[in-house]
């Protein structure tokens, strides 16, 4: 789209315009560079303020040292009153204290998982049918140390933390096991685990005979949950942006902490219903039945590139617990691919009847995107991947689909320019008289007159093309979330969800990073080649300075694709690629529009409508009419200014 001003200068010499439009150029900068310098020095902070800020961060780090002394004297304290514990063998957990350690398997045909008597905990999960980032035929979720879960109740003496319990296994199948912590005869913890036929794990934690032991005015449970998330794709940098910790509230909706700051402690301000620790593709997740209470704290603390985890993950959480053993803590575990149509199905499986919305794991966006990428993308999606063809196809499918639903509208917007471009001879003609900069006004009419005249709109050719920018988005957010391009090869892409260098070295460059890709170079050089299309066409239809003004900008539009190519070298190439193609397809189209234009039957058409409006003036409709009213009005404008100084 173009815009109807135009400032014109006090000489008509081009090279004189261009001489005073780079003289005005650089004093601009300079200004800027000035105001910017002076803001610089104005927001220094004085000596005072230095004063405090030094004095300040000092009683923060001896805040710092305090808790970290503190913790190291609780450890110390928790640490003796254990050993204590151990070595008396009337105390109560004697026997759990001082147990051995014994592995449980649970599995079925889409999960496996490893459980551990020393805290009756899930120690690893294998999610099969997906290969991990070493081509190996499943992915390992966590194992070891890497996650770590522990639920403390209070005593009447204390407090018992399950994290330092042997628990004795029971009733083992290759879906169900019994845990059983045993504090004294009669008296016991028990933990209950059945997996279900894909990816759900069901929990239950209940006390038995702990009347006399448990406090009977605590009726929560603290869960600690910790997980150090590991990286599972090639792309770091890319896995990263997408490895959140989401929660979701009660009361409907998710939120999360930042992707790329460190958050320690963050308090949540209501209940939810679950906790996800979510990298790209893949999350675990803990459910609730009776919900988590506000207040819980979460952390999210970035890893370095080259440690293989992307983030370290920790919830401090509060559930209902029971402590007359009368009804269990009841949780649900999810530990399986972030598939939006699975977490629907995964979601109808759970024991809790809560509308979890567990599928905004699969982040489609802002509102508007989102509903653009819930209801029409998932949709195409869905039906073209049940065609069993190759993904890179059905990229190219989608593009094409959504061309075709936006060519009227680019169709539209192209004609607006074909006829603003086919009127410049006469827009030149009516405004040639106008070159002082006291005519400015008259300018502008006589140009407006114009297009009413032959009931051109010259904004027409805007609307369409903003109605097309929320799909360029709303695809911005769904093909990096798409699990279903992990592993999909097409042509040279080994991989449609990661990037595709065509060369990588071991230095991470600044910018850069440590490879080229291929699919992003192809779309930065489209995108040159198309903005080069675009401009040429904006040219043809402005008026006098206006395409001077163009060609200095021109610098402008090309470094945009350069800006992009440094944001896009480390995003997936499905996405480079989707791009790519888009970009090609709105060249053949506008390519064919040019070639299918007749300018002078264009012409003749305007030509025709303008007989005709000026014929029967009360044809003039839409634009055309508010533009003619427009300049009537300010006509009118100038008369009564011009009389107000006369007098």
């Amino acid at each position: 789209c173009s815009s109807t001003s135009s400032r014109q200068p006090s000489s008509t010499n081009p090279k004189h315009n261009t001489t005073q439009m780079d003289k005005n150029t650089i004093i601009g900068f300079v200004l800027i560079a000035a105001v910017l310098i002076g803001f610089s020095l104005w927001n220094q902070p004085s000596k005072e303020e230095l004063a405090r800020q030094q004095q300040t961060e000092q009683l923060e780090k001896k805040a710092q040292a305090e808790a970290q002394q503190k913790k190291i004297e609780n450890e110390a304290r928790k640490t003796a009153t254990l050993q204590a514990a151990m070595a008396d063998t009337s105390a109560l957990f004697h026997t759990a204290l001082n147990g051995t350690e014994q592995k449980v398997t649970l599995r079925n045909g889409k999960l496996q998982l490893e459980l551990t008597s020393k805290g009756a905990i899930v120690e690893k999960a294998v999610i099969k049918g997906f290969q991990d980032r070493n081509n190996r035929p499943d992915v390992t979720l966590f194992s070891g140390q890497n996650q770590r879960l522990s639920y403390t109740l209070a005593s009447k003496d204390g407090f018992i933390n399950t994290a330092d319990l042997y628990f004795t296994p029971s009733e083992q199948t290759d879906s169900t096991v019994t845990f059983t912590a045993t504090a004294a005869a009669g008296k016991q913890l028990v933990l209950k685990y059945r997996l279900g036929k894909d990816y759900l794990l069901h929990a239950t934690l209940s006390a038995t005979g702990m009347d006399g032991i448990l406090n009977p005015n605590t009726n929560t449970v603290d869960i600690n949950w910790q997980e150090r998330c590991a990286q599972q794709e090639k792309g770091f940098t890319f896995e990263n942006r997408y490895a959140t910790l989401t929660y979701h509230k009660t009361t409907g909706g998710t939120d999360y902490l930042s992707e790329t700051s460190e958050k320690i402690d963050e308090p949540t301000e209501e209940k939810t219903d679950w906790v996800a620790f979510k990298n790209q593709f893949f999350s675990a997740v803990i459910i609730a039945k009776n919900d988590f209470q506000s207040g819980a704290l979460l952390t999210s603390i970035p890893q370095e590139k080259g440690s293989g985890y992307l983030k370290h993950y920790q919830a401090k959480l509060k559930t209902f617990f029971d402590p007359t053993g009368r009804q269990p803590t009841e949780l649900d575990f999810y530990y399986g691919p972030n598939d939006f149509r699975l977490l629907q199905q995964v979601e109808r499986q759970s024991h809790f009847g809560k509308d979890l919305e567990l599928q905004r794991l699969v982040y489609l966006g802002w509102p508007l995107f989102r509903i653009i990428n819930r209801w029409f993308t998932l949709y195409v999606f869905d039906w073209l991947t049940g065609l069993n063809i190759n993904m890179g196809i059905v990229l190219i499918l989608i593009t094409l689909l959504l061309k075709l639903i936006t060519y009227p509208l680019v169709k539209k917007s192209y004609m607006s320019s074909a006829k603003m471009r086919v009127l410049k001879p006469k827009l030149d003609a009516a405004t040639r008289e106008f070159d002082k900069p006291e005519d400015q006004m008259k300018k502008q009419q006589a140009m407006m007159n114009e297009y009413a005249k032959y009931g051109v709109s010259p904004l027409s050719g805007c609307l369409p093309m903003l109605i097309q920018m929320p799909i360029w988005i709303a695809m911005f957010n769904f093909v990096p979330n798409a699990i279903q391009l992990r592993g999909q090869s097409f042509l040279w892409i080994s991989d449609l969800s990661t990037y595709d260098p065509i060369i990588e070295w071991n230095t991470n460059l600044w910018l850069l990073g440590d490879h080229l890709s291929l699919t992003c170079i192809l779309f930065c050089v489209a995108n040159v080649l198309y903005s080069m299309m675009t401009m040429r066409q904006q040219r043809d239809q402005m008026v006098g300075q206006q395409a001077e003004q163009m060609k200095m900008m021109q610098w402008m539009m090309y470094f945009m694709p350069v800006m992009f190519f440094f944001m896009f070298n480390d995003y997936s190439s499905g996405l480079n690629f989707y791009y790519f193609i888009s970009l090609f397809f709105s060249a053949a189209i506008m390519w064919m529009l040019r070639k299918t234009t007749n300018d002078e039957k264009l012409l003749a058409i305007l030509e025709a409508h303008y007989q005709e409006a000026k014929d029967n003036p009360q044809k003039l409709k839409g634009l055309a009419a508010r533009l003619q009213a427009m300049q009537e009005q300010q006509q009118e404008m100038q008369r009564r200014r011009e009389q107000l100084g006369k007098k």
